[in-house]
């Protein structure tokens, strides 16, 4: 794609960046205060509000062209008409298959994938309502109440986050856990106070081999058939969602209940296939569909809207904005909704596993730095922990701040105080307080030293009418976009993760020698010692 440093349109922002980096958003505003009008987009059921950034029209010319240089249009739609975008694996990503309408056409390798991902939507929601409404019933003849969910990764986040997110309208009397870590107490938490009778796993892998899974699935198996006194009660209390059915069987689950997904999936945009169907038994079909329109029409936003008005286009221009040339190394995430407090994990794993990249789709040393560190908790709570930093610390911080009109709960003075706090910490943060300021208002100058906040600190505001499922399902797609935006801008394969392999191989010789009782040979001497002193413990504790 040639050398992006060298690109017209980032010189062009390189010399305007020298001029405007020590502008304040005061001055910003004081010289076009129609930005606050000009500086919003509005999108399936979201409101962006982008003004306090640290950006003016040229900024964004700049960005929008750099956009173009880089033929972000194309690149969007060779995504969404299955060409093998993912380079590395020679696979086409088709996420937005998932939320696909029954008679749409969407192609991987000349096979059209809709009617496959409407007959696992069916299957999913067939089995939803069975567990629902007590048709399912467990080995002993008793209902299910309670679901634990066994998977890592994408296999595990996004499930969680929208169970949790949506809690307020799951299923009263049905429990869903999530269990990743490999552990055991994460296993043991899940499983106290469970009755195995009442209790289904949904075993979430898509090779069936994933260690930390398939560890806590075999100790889920011991305690169901320690519990019911029976291995054939495996199949009434254990389902898959797993494209390796030999191995879900073999394990005990039957393959009627083994709910299938693809290799054009990647694990952190799974979450809308049958990895989500944990949420979907606990939300219900309905709900699930929702959520799939509500990722649909921001789809639908993104590939047809012009790049100026186009709202993953412009939040992923923002952040790299601050990132390559503002050199913010973070963006944090900061939910003023309780239920999406999951939602900054979520956005880990889906920026940086996607954009954390040092090499180009070429396998060329990139020129510059790409994913940001994702990071961030709920709003308020932050407010007491580290916004200290944001205020008056030494490093830039953007932050995406998101909020809804309208209150989950029947509290709503409790709501309208959450709202203020979510508009006053953006402003706080983009305009501070001086000295000056302080000193008027009868501070001392020695104090105001240390009140004074410089501001100039940019947010993204994201505002949304209320947090159900459409709503959600365009809040992940928004960021799922956004992504994009950015790794086509640098040139990198944002579907791959190699680099979560090498830890992974390593830890399974580790585990083999710990086996063999051959521990140490061929690693570092570091290693080395620390795994002899672990054996040592264990030894010891063994007698």
């Amino acid at each position: 794609m040639g050398h992006l440093t060298m690109l017209p349109a980032w010189q062009t922002l390189r010399a305007h960046y020298d001029r405007i980096r020590n502008r304040h958003l005061r001055d910003l505003f004081a010289e076009d205060p129609g930005r606050a009008k000009r500086y919003t987009l509005e999108a399936a059921g979201l409101f962006l509000d982008y003004s306090k950034n640290r950006i003016n029209d040229e900024s964004l010319s700049g960005l929008l062209n750099l956009a173009r240089e880089r033929g972000v249009e194309a690149q969007r739609d060779a995504m969404l008409s299955g060409a093998h975008v993912n380079t590395s694996e020679d696979r086409p990503v088709l996420h937005t298959a998932l939320r696909a309408p029954r008679n749409a056409i969407i192609c991987a390798n000349g096979h059209n994938v809709v009617p496959d991902v409407h007959e696992v939507l069916d299957h999913m929601s067939a089995f939803a309502q069975d567990i629902r409404s007590g048709t399912w019933r467990g080995f002993t003849g008793r209902p299910i109440r309670h679901i634990i969910n066994i998977g890592i990764g994408g296999s595990f986040l996004g499930p969680q986050l929208v169970y949790e997110a949506l809690k307020p309208f799951a299923l009263a009397g049905l429990t869903c856990s999530f269990v990743a870590n490999i552990d055991g107490a994460e296993l043991a938490n899940a499983l106290q106070g469970k009755d195995p009778a009442e209790t289904l796993f949904i075993i979430a892998s898509k090779t069936f081999t994933t260690l930390e899974t398939l560890t806590n699935a075999r100790l889920a198996r011991e305690w169901l058939i320690e519990g019911l006194g029976s291995q054939t009660a495996v199949a009434r209390h254990c389902v898959a969602v797993s494209a390796n059915v030999g191995a879900a069987v073999e394990f005990g689950i039957d393959a009627g209940n083994i709910f299938g997904f693809w290799d054009w999936v990647g694990g952190r945009y799974s979450v809308e296939s049958a990895i989500g169907l944990a949420a979907m038994v606990a939300i219900g079909g309905d709900l699930f569909t929702q959520m799939l329109a509500g990722s649909r029409a921001m789809d639908e936003h993104f590939q047809g809207a012009p790049l100026d008005a186009n709202m993953p286009v412009i939040m992923g221009l923002i952040s790299l904005w601050y990132n390559n040339f503002f050199g913010a190394e973070t963006l944090a995430i900061l939910p003023y909704a309780h239920a999406l407090a999951r939602l900054p994990a979520y956005l880990q794993q889906l920026t940086m596993e996607s954009n954390g990249k040092r090499v180009d789709a070429g396998g060329e040393l990139v020129e510059v730095d790409t994913g940001p560190i994702v990071w961030g908790e709920p709003g308020v709570d932050g407010q007491h922990s580290f916004h200290q930093l944001l205020y008056q610390g030494t490093r830039l911080v953007p932050c995406d701040m998101i909020g809804f009109m309208e209150p989950l709960s029947r509290y709503h003075k409790s709501h309208d105080l959450l709202m203020a706090s979510l508009f006053a910490q953006a402003e706080a943060l983009a305009f501070g307080r001086t000295g000056e300021q302080l000193r008027a208002l009868g501070v001392s100058p020695s104090r105001a030293k240390f009140e004074a906040c410089e501001g100039n600190r940019p947010t993204n505001m994201l505002l949304g009418q209320r947090l159900d499922a459409r709503t959600l399902g365009a809040l992940i797609a928004l960021y799922e976009h956004s992504v994009f935006v950015q790794g086509a801008i640098w040139g990198v394969d944002s579907f791959d993760q190699w680099g979560v392999e090498l830890g992974k191989d390593m830890a399974r010789q580790i585990i083999r020698e710990m086996e063999t009782g051959a521990v140490g040979a061929g690693h570092d001497p570091s290693t080395e010692r620390l795994l002899a002193r672990y054996m040592g413990a264990r030894h010891a504790a063994q007698g």
